[in-house]
């Protein structure tokens, strides 16, 4: 098409990040640049394109199908110039250059204060990350918008290389007056008159609730869905119901006791956090030193700061 001589990469860049939040103000403060210029770049590249990209439905703003088709082409495109730049860069140094990383929201209770440690060792790297749900990692990853993913489950819907870096224990949480707080190894069926307090369908987390109360062919009295873990543990300490959480996401509640492990039999749920890239990826040397890194310090590091609650298990060669 004609249309693709017109475009700039600025031009991709503004509308990938508006198509993000579906909001141009909040793309402007990202960019840095006014509402105003966001909007004439948008408008510009709808020209070019000749279709609309958003539509206005109830006063809130949302992709057209072409903004939706458009938006994943110019995520792949910008994956693959940022791999050329990484790859000229990684020519001179292995130590600079940028890597992006996308985390799920569990995560993001421990991966920033390894990114943190990884920048402080090497303070030329640039290092980005986005946050979503598993789906919302799996379609960055398949649009080559990020680098590396750090997740729970490894995705059998796509051709990727996944290691294992550190377990990461799936516990179940109640408010500190649960009548079965200091119950030892009672069964989940004593729990069917809780309110179990889920995410959000296409998350990790709620993949585990619904794998357990299948394998324990359990129906909870009643089912609340929430959008964030923090809500989740509000809701908890609040006395609305129980949930199945992971044991990361606790530590500040478990330190200052405002939150309750049950001791419910099979669990902690045994999972891994998983690092994550596509086969086809040709990673940078920079890249490849930061992923060495998680491998070698996320498990040592979560470790630390979670043996006092929940024991872990027996050491095994998967995360040697």
């Amino acid at each position: 098409m004609n249309f693709i001589r017109s475009l700039t990469l600025r031009q991709l860049q503004i509308f990938v990040v508006a198509s993000r939040y579906t909001s141009f103000a909040r793309a402007a403060e990202e960019l840095h640049l006014t509402q105003p210029a966001v909007s004439m770049q948008i408008h510009q590249l709808e020209e070019a394109v000749g279709l609309r990209l958003f539509e206005r439905i109830a006063r809130k703003l949302a992709l057209t199908e072409a903004g939706e088709m458009l938006s994943h082409h110019a995520s792949r495109i910008l994956g693959e110039i940022k791999d050329a730049e990484d790859a000229m860069t990684s020519l001179k140094q292995a130590d600079s250059g940028s890597i992006a990383v996308g985390i799920v929201s569990s995560a993001t209770y421990f991966a920033p204060k390894l990114l943190a440690m990884y920048s402080h060792l090497y303070p030329k790297v640039d290092v980005h990350f986005s946050v979503g749900n598993r789906d919302a990692l799996l379609r960055l990853l398949q649009d080559n918008a990020i680098d590396l993913a750090i997740m729970g489950r490894p995705p059998p819907e796509l051709d990727t290389t996944t290691e294992p870096l550190a377990w990461h224990p799936q516990v179940v949480i109640a408010p500190l007056d649960h009548p079965l707080c200091g119950a030892r190894r009672f069964d989940l069926q004593e729990l069917r008159g809780d309110t179990f307090l889920l995410r959000e369908p296409g998350s990790g987390t709620r993949m585990a609730a619904e794998e357990m109360f299948r394998q324990h062919l359990f129906t909870p009295a009643k089912v609340v869905t929430l959008g964030s873990n923090e809500t989740i543990k509000q809701a908890v300490m609040a006395g609305m119901g129980v949930s199945l959480i992971s044991l990361h996401t606790l530590l500040l509640e478990l330190r200052t006791k405002e939150i309750a492990l049950l001791d419910v039999n099979g669990t902690p749920i045994e999972r891994t956090w998983q690092v994550v890239h596509l086969r086809a990826k040709q990673l940078s040397p920079t890249c490849s030193v930061f992923r060495q890194f998680l491998l070698e310090q996320a498990a040592a590091y979560l470790e630390r700061e979670y043996a006092a609650f929940v024991a872990l298990p027996a050491k095994s060669g998967v995360l040697k």
